[in-house]
């Protein structure tokens, strides 16, 4: 009945209070089920959107392990695997707790044998992790924005340390009008880097930016 009446109007589920991205609803919506913040989709609507656009353009068939750096309710796990066929390992960071049990509970996204959940810092994940990648996506937001030490360079430089020659990142930089020095900054890193071909999708789904780069060196 949910689904039926949701191509009438939203209709909310679940309300949940997240001491890191504050109030988070459980809605359908055109008879989808998709988690939303004050401000923001997080997941499972124009978000899911954006990053399988991105997902699109480059080649998955060939990559063996994927970070995803940020969780937000699993829906980029869920287009990697039902969407793009991808059966490889992923190992999603997330430092809110509250986020990770709505992705297992209200979306059925759990570990598994090929996927890793880690309540953990992607700051400081990246700057620890000796692990090489060969896709990682960045997807940090706290509501509708990006916190601003994952613009810095030092993340920049622990990000492009972690991918494996050949391999990829795609950067979801954030609201196309708030962009600005910080995000700026970020194309420049890597649109400078000898080590990386970048591309620069703007205004996706008439709503965010995202930098898509394949390391092409590792010297």
């Amino acid at each position: 009945m949910k689904k039926r009446l949701s191509y009438i109007w939203p209709l909310t589920c679940n309300t949940f209070d997240s001491e890191t991205n504050g109030k988070l609803e459980i809605i359908y919506y055109n008879g989808k089920k998709m988690l939303n913040t004050k401000d923001a989709n997080y997941s499972y609507g124009s978000l899911q959107k954006i990053l399988e656009y991105a997902l699109n353009k480059i080649e998955l068939k060939d990559l063996k392990q994927v970070l995803l750096l940020g969780l937000g309710g699993g829906s980029v796990i869920y287009s990697l695997r039902e969407k793009f066929g991808f059966k490889e390992h992923i190992h999603a960071v997330e430092i809110d707790d509250k986020m990770i049990s709505i992705a297992k509970n209200d979306f059925n996204i759990a570990s598994s044998q090929n996927l890793t959940i880690s309540k953990y810092d992607a700051y400081k994940f990246v700057q620890e992790s000796k692990k090489k990648q060969d896709l990682i996506i960045i997807d940090l937001f706290i509501n509708n924005k990006v916190p601003s030490q994952f613009y810095s360079s030092i993340f920049c430089k622990n990000v492009a340390k972690l991918i494996n020659k050949n391999g990829y990142f795609i950067f979801n930089l954030g609201i196309k009008g708030k962009m600005s020095e910080q995000t700026n900054e970020v194309i420049g890193f890597f649109e400078k880097s000898p080590y990386f071909e970048t591309s620069f999708l703007k205004n996706i789904e008439k709503s965010n930016n995202v930098l898509i780069g394949k390391k092409i060196s590792d010297h």
